[in-house]
């Protein structure tokens, strides 16, 4: 049996707090369910306020970042160039923005906010149709993808320009210096980042098989049930674990590109078989609600109202699912922006997916909404009492609905797989302390385990048990990554100092590009891919 390559101070209490939660998902499942409504219920009622404004102050931070002085500073040596194209660059933020959630939600949630408004308009309006596009777009949009700007850019400055370990901690050590870091603090922030990762991958993985269950019923196949439900994770956790175990990474290049452009053809013919100049209306009236909205969402925090259980179901969990699960992106992200500008960075990382998702939410959304407002309606409906099945439910209007929702199962099979597949690889970097190289069995196992979480969290609450999973391990994750914002802003004026004032700093704070351990394999690399 191989031996286990893992940073034990790390690996142990990470294994430990995913293995209680797990546990007891198993063992008590009842009694576990009502822990996680009274922990959504407890954690956004006294954290809600935290999570709206950590992500908040994450873009301000990473906007005046692009704009400030720092922005010239380069990701790797001064005179080091990207590795990448920028086409070749954008082509894999559009795959790390493109994922089992945009399929999930590309109906479901335009729909959901059109049939019940949050914002005191009439449900089932034009003006409610309106607001469900800023809300999407405000969702998926800036402050999601500047989550993920912080973490990437913190690790590629401590890795690409320091020199450092690709491991969180090295993000917060301008703050805790070099001793805390290599101890408790340290191991502390690794943990959080494992665990959060987990919790989030597997959120993701739960979605994707709940609307794989939906896609096969629809077809006529099987039937809804968390038993089919459990019988999907396995089949699909074991093609994953494979995927991981074989090393076949051309397979797996080839098998993540080919769905990313059945991704774009289904789009594609959706927008020209559905109500084309409906969503291209959508599209562009869309960005121009969500950026004259963008101001006071940002701070909205429902504390008048007298029901503040929408805020905590899409909010308040979307910003704990992009917080939970960045430390996945942002070190994909982070892999492959060397030799980037920072200023280089955040636009492409703000823009890129971006422009990605409001397309996505215009064709499919649109599409939805346009079938509410002058079709046979029923989309409202589906939403509201299956929303899993929403997107087949659109296409029974369009041509060849039983290829597309085959299509679309195969689509978040196929996520599925890649993404269990990089997140394996993404925990197994964390937990053993930034090695780059381990044994296959030891990232099958964490292929696993994965699968394990995702079945532990659907049996024992499902949709809710997902939510409140991401949002509670996201509170401390949270904490690490604003502490984040404030050691990168150290460590860039300290440099920005000792280059053009002349001050000096700590040897351990100069940048060391050529470090040893800069040395990326371009197969691991190309394996941490998608999102």
């Amino acid at each position: 049996m191989p031996r286990l390559e893992v940073y034990r101070p790390v690996f142990i209490p990470a294994i430990s707090i995913i293995g209680l939660l797990v546990a007891a998902a198993v063992i008590a499942p009842e009694f576990t369910s009502l822990f996680f409504v009274r922990l959504n219920d407890a954690i956004t009622a006294a954290f809600g306020w935290w999570y709206i404004l950590a992500v908040t102050l994450m873009l301000l931070f990473v906007i005046a970042l692009a704009l400030s002085k720092f922005g010239s500073i380069r990701l790797g040596r001064d005179d080091e160039r990207p590795k990448f194209s920028n086409f070749s660059w954008f082509a894999m933020l559009f795959s790390a923005g493109m994922g089992i959630g945009l399929v999930f939600y590309g109906v479901a949630e335009p729909v959901s906010h059109y049939g019940a408004p949050p914002r005191g308009v009439e449900p089932e309006t034009a003006a409610a149709a309106d607001q469900a596009f800023s809300l999407t777009y405000f969702h998926w949009g800036l402050h999601a993808w500047a989550v993920y700007s912080v973490v990437g850019l913190s690790l590629a400055y401590a890795v690409h320009r320091r020199g450092r370990p690709l491991a969180m901690r090295y993000t917060v050590e301008p703050v805790l210096g070099p001793e805390r870091t290599k101890g408790a603090w340290g191991h502390a922030v690794d943990v959080v980042a494992i665990v959060g990762t987990v919790f989030g991958v597997a959120t993701s993985l739960g979605f994707g098989v709940t609307q794989i269950n939906a896609g096969l019923n629809y077809l006529g196949w099987i039937e809804v049930s968390e038993g089919t439900q459990v019988v999907i994770i396995i089949v699909v956790t074991a093609l994953a674990a494979v995927s991981v175990g074989s090393g076949l990474d051309k397979g797996i290049k080839f098998l993540s590109n080919t769905n990313l452009a059945l991704a774009a053809g289904l789009a594609i013919f959706v927008l020209i078989a559905g109500a084309t100049v409906f969503a291209l209306n959508t599209w562009v009236e869309g960005i121009g609600s969500y950026f004259s909205e963008i101001v006071p969402l940002s701070f909205q925090t429902d504390a008048f109202a007298s029901d503040r259980s929408w805020i905590s179901s899409w909010t308040i969990f979307y910003w704990g699912w992009w917080i939970s699960w960045s430390p996945f992106v942002g070190m994909f992200i982070a892999r492959i922006s060397r030799g980037r500008t920072i200023r280089q960075f955040i636009g492409g990382v703000l823009v890129a997916p971006l422009g990605v998702a409001t397309i996505w939410f215009a064709v499919f959304g649109g599409n939805g909404i346009q079938r509410e407002l002058h079709g046979e309606g029923g989309m409202v409906e589906v939403v509201a009492t299956d929303i899993d099945a929403a997107v087949f439910e659109l296409y029974q209007g369009l041509p060849a609905p039983t290829l597309l929702s085959l299509v679309t199962v195969v689509i978040v099979a196929v996520f599925f797989i890649t993404s269990a597949d990089s997140g394996s690889l993404v925990i197994d970097v964390l937990a053993s302390g930034g090695k780059l190289h381990t044994s296959r069995t030891q990232r099958v196992g964490w292929a696993v385990l994965l699968g394990v979480v995702a079945i532990s969290l659907l049996l024992s609450g499902g949709l809710l048990a997902l939510q409140t999973a991401s949002i509670a391990t996201a509170l401390p994750v949270s904490i690490v990554l604003v502490v984040a914002c404030v050691s990168l802003w150290r460590a860039l004026s300290r440099e920005w100092d000792e280059t053009h004032l002349g001050w000096k700093i700590p040897e351990w704070e100069r940048p060391h590009p050529d470090s040893p351990q800069l040395q990326e394999e371009t197969t691991q690399l190309r394996r941490i891919h998608v999102t």
